[in-house]
């Protein structure tokens, strides 16, 4: 089983903090075998990834912002745009051959497309039943009820905007050492989600730093 993190930033996206060197160096120290670089609305950051020398394996990613929330597609090094419907975003990244996976569903103040569109977890590939960024875990719990419900494969994904924290969500992958087995086993459900709670102190730290960007536009 391949340990992988399908859901990390760098500072390719607005709210990351960590190079990509930062990020596969900390894949390295913590026993990765492999990370999806899913930058916000971006895929330069997994571009200039996978022009480095790592051991680590990269899979393009990237995560797009919707009107009804945040989804991720893996397996795509092309930008797909921000600000469309849903199922619009969702064909698109069909037409690039992309393994879709339903971020933190059910989390209220994250963009969680699940909450507000009761289809979205049927037009997916797989859902993120654990993400390392929650409170209490009541919105992982659920969103692993609602896999299961509907015949989804969990993932797991650290949702990491610092290197610090990558690798505290995890997929274990049933797959060969090479990006399109990995993602052909999410296809085919040959995965199991764990991982540990990145500590409380982050989100405040990102929710008065992002307090700051908004103030500055402003």
């Amino acid at each position: 089983m391949l340990r992988c993190d399908l859901h990390v930033h760098t500072c390719f996206s607005r709210d990351g903090e960590s190079s990509v060197e930062e990020v596969l160096r900390m894949a390295k120290n913590a026993g990765l075998d492999a990370i999806a670089i899913t930058d916000h609305d971006t895929v330069d950051g997994v571009r200039y990834a996978q022009t480095l020398e790592t051991d680590i394996i990269v899979l393009p990613g990237i995560e797009i912002s919707t009107r009804q929330g945040h989804l991720i597609a893996l397996g795509v090094s092309e930008v797909i745009p921000a600000g469309l419907d849903f199922s619009e975003t969702v064909a698109l990244a069909r037409e690039r051959g992309a393994v879709l996976v339903l971020p933190h569903p059910y989390h209220k103040w994250r963009h969680g497309a699940g909450l507000r569109l009761r289809s979205a977890i049927d037009e997916v590939d797989a859902v993120e039943t654990f993400n390392s960024r929650y409170i209490t875990g009541g919105a992982n719990r659920k969103a692993a009820r609602e896999a299961q419900k509907h015949g989804k494969p969990g993932v797991g994904g650290s949702d990491a905007h610092h290197a610090r924290y990558v690798g505290f969500g995890l997929t274990f992958v049933d797959a060969d050492r090479d990006p399109a087995s990995i993602l052909q086993a999410i296809r085919e459900g040959k995965t199991k989600a764990g991982g540990r709670m990145t500590p409380l102190r982050t989100y405040t730290t990102q929710s008065l730093k992002g307090t700051v960007r908004k103030i500055r536009k402003r």
